[in-house]
């Protein structure tokens, strides 16, 4: 895979100068960048460590002096990450799974496989399951009987997609990630602790142990186009509707979706975040790292979760939220200054109460 520095900037849509015909390989940091490299340099910073390097050609922040810096080419970029976006799937040399379906893998009669699809080694394909066109299929994986899965998928290795699924165009699964096991639901035969504890906020009442009882997952999941779910992370079936991922939304590793839950459009859930059952969440709603969320609760659209924050409770479209439980980030940021005060607070309030035993009656 190469491409010539102008097919790089024309793909970006960005300007390029000097020997525009040179030929690239791969992109590398600017110190560690070879003859055939393009180097990551879109900042002033970098600039130094492009000389540790031998770099001919690099993407270089607007206006950058490149003659200056070494160079033979440049393609100068307004917005970093978002040339890195472009390049990285240029030059993105895949996993290595061959075109064809690979001797070892068992794919059902009954299941259909679009054009130009490749399915590696001992990957399984059920029972009347569709893969779209252009998918890769990697090993080790299984897509379950009557599954759909969209057009240009990419499954790493090990993924599961459950029986019923439906998945949309361009799916991503990064390795280990499972899609359709079964809702986290039980119940007792008759009123428990659990459930006297969530009306009153505390008493477990007269409920006596019992055994847990299994409420099947009737429903499967919903995921729509280019969709991105992480290493290790997994979406439950929905108990009888459906559990749903919207357009565009990503999900980073370790995130767990609930059943019935409902992730709207180009939304972002962060690594270690858990989302309990039916839940609804709407789009463009970002999660930060470890967020928590409580069930049967709502997170309205553009609302924003700093890291670590459990959300106990609805949130209202468009707020930023922090905190334990989740509250204005703001709000906690005033609580959390008045926290560092405490000590000092507290070693005023001893000083007063010295000063005050000191006085005579008459003061």
């Amino acid at each position: 895979m190469q491409f010539t520095v102008q097919q790089i900037a024309e793909a970006l849509g960005a300007e390029a100068e000097g020997n525009t015909d040179l030929t690239i390989l791969r992109a590398a940091e600017p110190g560690n960048a070879g003859r055939t490299d393009l180097a990551l340099a879109m900042s002033p910073k970098y600039a130094e460590a492009l000389g540790a390097g031998q770099a001919r050609a690099a993407i270089l922040w607007p206006g950058a002096d490149w003659q200056a810096l070494g160079l033979e080419a440049a393609i100068f970029a307004p917005r970093p990450r978002m040339a890195m976006a472009g390049v990285t799937v240029m030059l993105d040399r895949g996993q290595g799974v061959q075109p064809g379906i690979h001797p070892s893998a068992v794919v059902d009669p009954t299941a259909e496989i679009g054009s130009d699809v490749s399915i590696g080694p001992l990957a399984v394909v059920g029972a009347r399951a569709r893969v779209g066109a252009g998918s890769v299929i990697g090993p080790n994986c299984v897509i379950g009987m009557d599954a759909t899965l969209g057009e240009g998928a990419l499954l790493r290795e090990m993924v599961s997609i459950g029986a019923r699924a439906v998945i949309g165009d361009r799916f991503i699964a990064q390795p280990g990630a499972r899609i359709g096991s079964d809702g986290f639901s039980f119940v007792t035969p008759e009123v428990s602790g659990v459930e006297n504890v969530r009306k009153t906020m505390g008493d477990q009442g007269d409920a006596r142990a019992q055994n847990w009882l299994r409420i099947h997952s009737l429903g499967a999941v919903e995921i729509g186009d280019d969709v991105e779910v992480g290493a290790n992370s997994t979406v439950d079936n929905g108990t009888i509707r459906n559990t749903r991922i919207g357009h565009g939304s990503k999900l980073d590793n370790l995130v767990h979706v609930g059943h019935n839950t409902r992730v709207g459009n180009d939304c972002l859930l962060c690594g270690q975040t858990g989302v309990s059952g039916s839940v609804e969440i709407g789009n463009n709603v970002v999660l930060g790292g470890q967020t928590g969320v409580a069930d049967n609760i709502f997170i309205g659209d553009g609302v924003i979760a700093a890291g670590g924050t459990k959300i106990l409770s609805n949130v209202p479209k468009g707020r930023v939220v922090m905190g334990y439980p989740a509250i204005k980030m703001e709000t906690h940021t005033e609580i959390y200054k008045a926290q560092r005060r405490l000590p000092r607070l507290a070693r005023d309030v001893e000083t007063l109460k010295k000063a005050v035993s000191k006085q005579s009656p008459s003061d």
